[in-house]
């Protein structure tokens, strides 16, 4: 079974010990950061007359980082780029974790409320995320599982970056469109692989807005 996975992709044996330590807790500590960010900009009142503030009320990313498809992408990054696929069970849990616990943990001390039902949500997304991440990390690979995988995640990125039915298509907003465009440059292998899978992800993505709602 190990032998078949490695054909699909080849894991990188070749890293050190202390260098799988060392970005194991940068993950880490980079999603307790972006769970207390995303929850700082959610209370953050805009006020135009501040330059800083503008930009985030253009770019709207108050409310990009309230959204999945920027977790998404960034846990596919870090699952596409781990050296293994254990290696992105590990990383993008540890992600999910830190994000959640210190989203949660700063709503509760400085927002006044306990989102306990819409946490659970998130949770329930930490709890399957690793093997979401094993699954992705094997869409780095050349063979035709590697394809099939690439088009499910650019089906579902295609759902949430843009809104689509299943006669309409349009623009959620630059930030939106980016983290889509991101994600195919995280999957791209090869020129003829990328075309097939997002080709095969844009059909995905218009079949299931018509099943799916978020």
């Amino acid at each position: 079974m190990i032998e078949k996975l490695n054909k699909i992709r080849t894991p990188d044996k070749n890293v050190l010990l202390k260098n799988k330590i060392i970005n194991t807790i940068l993950i880490f500590v980079l999603g307790i950061a972006l769970g207390i960010i995303a929850k700082w900009l959610d209370n953050l009142a805009i006020d135009n007359s501040i330059w800083w503030q503008q930009i985030i009320g253009r770019l709207n990313l108050n409310n990009v980082l309230s959204e999945f498809g920027i977790w998404l992408f960034i846990a596919l990054a870090i699952s596409v780029y781990s050296k293994s696929p254990l290696r992105a069970a590990l990383n993008v849990f540890l992600f999910f974790a830190g994000m959640n616990v210190s989203y949660h943990l700063y709503t509760i001390m400085f927002s006044g409320f306990n989102p306990t039902t819409y946490m659970m949500i998130w949770y329930g997304l930490t709890i399957v995320s690793p093997l979401l991440a094993i699954i992705c990390w094997y869409s780095k690979g050349e063979r035709v599982y590697s394809i099939i995988i690439s088009s499910l995640i650019i089906g579902i990125m295609f759902k949430v970056c843009f809104s689509i039915g299943l006669i309409y298509f349009g623009f959620k907003s630059i930030i939106d469109t980016l983290i889509f465009i991101g994600s195919l440059t995280v999957l791209y292998t090869k020129p003829k692989n990328i075309s097939i899978s997002f080709i095969c992800g844009i059909v995905i993505g218009f079949i299931v807005s018509g099943f799916i709602y978020f």
